[in-house]
């Protein structure tokens, strides 16, 4: 007994030593952004700032349109998050609880799709993305325009299906008992309408936490985003943040004060949604 209660103080130890790591980086971050000039320029370092001063934050917000920043930002994520809990949970649902021809060819392939890096398949999406017929001047095989290059579609669209999230669906919807499906039938709904009826209500927790996934994969997001815009109206947060590097020269109290604001709303969003992320990871069987 006094054993495990030593391994259990150690572990404790262990754990809060690495909580403190890992938060070394958030807490210089902030440090960073309330210090002057001369204290960021100094020789000498000390984590606390000597002379406590917002203007970097006004600095920051100065340079740049960041409610365009935002808004783009926003509803990118929003539309990816929102599109992406509808067709995966849907595809998840199917794989989970339909019997059909080829399902598990379907769900191999899906798997080899959850382990290939998405940098592999960046440019044949961008190239899909620029020749998309008929859209941004293109003709109907694809030539003579810009396609969705620089169009909220091509960034929301490529964003809105995952392996990940069928996956994780599926895992979910693979703990409902089959006597719901029966009462469901015998009641005269079809599958749709189990769907939306049973299934989707009782997804809460498994939806919070794949939208908590996929909104922080989105907003934090920075490559896909400047392989297709190429104009200031269309930048995101994450973008913006590289107008204060400069050949040489990093203004580094503006970035951090611009970054401590870029990831509040994550930090926010996991606070509301912590309870259900914990309970989603759990039920789907990622323990």
């Amino acid at each position: 007994m006094k054993k495990k209660k030593v391994n259990h103080i150690l572990w404790i130890i262990f754990m809060s030593a690495l909580t403190v790591f890992m938060l070394i980086p958030i807490i210089m971050m902030i440090t960073t952004a309330v210090k002057p000039i001369e204290e960021i320029r100094s020789a000498v370092f000390h984590l606390l700032p000597q002379n406590f001063t917002l203007n970097n934050f006004t600095d920051a917000m100065r340079a740049g349109t960041w409610n365009i920043f935002f808004r783009n930002s926003l509803f990118i994520t929003l539309a990816a998050v929102v599109f992406s809990l509808l067709f995966n949970s849907i595809a998840g649902y199917a794989f989970a609880r339909l019997t059909f021809r080829g399902s598990k060819v379907l769900f191999m392939f899906l798997l080899i799709g959850l382990m290939m890096p998405p940098q592999v398949t960046m440019l044949p999406t961008f190239l899909i993305m620029a020749k998309f017929p008929m859209m941004g001047g293109n003709s109907l095989f694809g030539a003579g325009g810009t396609g969705m290059i620089n169009t909220y579609a091509g960034l929301v669209i490529p964003l809105v299906a995952g392996s990940f999230g069928v996956f994780l669906c599926k895992q979910f919807y693979e703990n409902f008992p089959r006597s719901l499906d029966e009462a469901a039938e015998i009641d005269g709904t079809n599958k749709w309408q189990t769907y939306f009826i049973i299934y989707l209500p009782n997804s809460k927790a498994i939806l919070a936490t794949l939208g908590l996934l996929k909104g922080v994969s989105v907003w934090n997001d920075y490559l896909w985003p400047l392989i297709m815009t190429n104009s200031e109206d269309m930048k995101t947060v994450q973008l913006a943040l590289t107008m204060f590097k400069t050949d040489g020269y990093i203004q580094w109290g503006q970035m951090m004060a611009a970054s401590v604001l870029v990831v509040m709303p994550m930090i926010l969003l996991f606070l509301c949604a912590q309870k259900y992320f914990v309970q989603g990871i759990v039920t789907s069987g990622l323990k």
